[in-house]
């Protein structure tokens, strides 16, 4: 089998952005999933609004969103991408006192959106840490995983 050349470097092994100009445009999506843990205390004053700095899950929807919008800025070789729409979705799990997150993004372009999708949800979570760290330090954030990306050359994946 012969050698693929990297995608992300040039003939010297420098590293450089892929030229997607000639892609054709298709209808991106990505969603994304993860979890954050939290104790049985702290998941109750989140629950409640009752956290000091207040409704953790309104600012975590907003700061996926603004972070999906950075992606760009943030990781180097990404492409600076038209957005069509961003949106992040919690699932509270009293029984198991954690967060599930959802991410999810979608653009009209050459080249797909797992990135955004994977800041979004990353950042949503980090944000709730933040905003429950005052009153718990052993939060965790697991399981990050895309679920579903379709559009492009290479199709639809679903995770299993």
């Amino acid at each position: 089998m012969e050698k693929q050349p990297f995608s992300h470097l040039d003939a010297q092994g420098a590293a450089r952005m892929v030229d997607v100009s000639a892609k054709a445009d298709t209808v991106r999506r990505a969603v994304v999933r993860t979890r954050v843990e939290l104790s049985a205390s702290t998941f109750a004053l989140l629950q409640d609004k009752a956290l000091p700095k207040g409704d953790v899950l309104t600012v975590a929807k907003i700061a996926g969103i603004m972070a999906a919008k950075k992606t760009a800025d943030l990781i180097p070789l990404c492409h600076p991408l038209a957005l069509a729409a961003v949106d992040v979705r919690f699932d509270l799990d009293p029984q198991a006192a954690c967060v599930h997150i959802e991410a999810e993004a979608c653009a009209v372009g050459p080249t797909g959106v797992e990135m955004e999708a994977l800041v979004a949800a990353q950042v949503a979570a980090m944000t709730i840490y933040d905003m429950c760290k005052a009153v718990q330090r052993d939060i965790r954030i697991t399981d990050c995983r895309l679920v579903h990306k379709s559009g492009g050359k290479s199709g639809t994946f679903e995770a299993s």
